[in-house]
């Protein structure tokens, strides 16, 4: 009963991971880029479903907003931040990440505050009993179903759709893909769009499970969500799907048999090192 529900919860935690790394691993592939900033859409995903849930009693728009609020941000990141500096070394492009990160961590504690924003009636919070007398908050359900239907639409996006083929063909020979007419700054812009999106879905949802959102939210995630990508293979969707779930499971299993050693966090960096060292490919990636 105790594997059934450490799993079960560990299965939760990976599908918020894989929401937020999936973004990373969108950007990554298509530009080679360590999207630090990436964790500051997560945050104001968080903040602006709060306010929009708390404004109008509708979590619904809270996550429209917030998802296409976090894509448009995403899109501007793009263009003033990345768009200049492509042709530089990779490393400027993290430092500039790093930098713009913290600039709207404080940005959020200006604006908002630093004791965080709440939600005054927190919806999805009934629990739900299923078999074996397992038992989940409806948000933890919701959860996991929206993780798995956007991840599957994600996938038939990348590999059956006109712009996923073309996303495909800019990694490979972006200058022989603008040849065949494929516009790279759409399909940029469509990219970051997307991956912007899916961290503000994931941001509405943790401050939903939290029940509380603050300016240093998405700090643990954003390390989490590289170490993730490191995990999946850089670049590989699948490969990060699935490093999601796996660190998830782990963190769950390791909170109760080592959590007197290390915490949470901790749990998981270990295991990203004890995997480089025997992998340093990654646990999915492709050869």
């Amino acid at each position: 009963m105790l594997f059934v529900e450490l799993t079960a919860q560990g299965l939760v935690q990976g599908a918020i991971y894989a929401l937020v790394a999936l973004g990373l691993t969108l950007v990554y592939g298509l530009l080679r880029i360590l999207h630090v900033a990436h964790a500051a859409l997560f945050t104001l995903g968080g903040y602006l479903g709060v306010l929009v849930a708390n404004a109008t009693g509708s979590l619904a728009l809270g996550f429209a907003v917030a998802m296409t609020v976090a894509g448009l941000a995403g899109i501007a990141m793009f263009r003033l931040c990345y768009e200049p500096i492509l042709k530089q070394p990779p490393f400027v492009a993290l430092i500039a990440s790093i930098g713009l990160y913290i600039a709207f961590e404080e940005l959020f504690r200006i604006v908002f505050g630093a004791s965080g924003l709440s939600y005054q009636n927190p919806p999805l919070q009934q629990q739900v009993a299923l078999f074996g007398g397992l038992q989940f908050k409806e948000a933890e359900l919701m959860v996991m179903a929206s993780a798995a239907v956007i991840i599957g639409a994600l996938g038939y996006l990348q590999n059956k759709t006109r712009i996923g083929v073309a996303c495909q063909a800019t990694v490979s020979d972006p200058q022989m893909a603008e040849s065949f007419g494929i516009k790279l700054r759409q399909v940029r812009d469509i990219n970051f769009f997307v991956g912007s999106a899916l961290a503000g879905f994931a941001g509405v949802w943790v401050a939903l499970l939290n029940n509380l959102v603050e300016p240093t939210m998405g700090s643990v995630p954003s390390y989490k969500g590289l170490a993730i990508i490191v995990l999946g293979g850089m670049g590989s969707v699948r490969g990060t799907l699935l490093a999601a779930l796996v660190l998830g499971v782990i963190e769950s299993f390791g909170t109760i048999y080592l959590g007197k050693l290390l915490d949470r966090n901790a749990i998981a960096f270990a295991f990203l090192i004890a995997v480089l060292m025997v992998r340093p490919q990654g646990l999915f990636a492709r050869r």
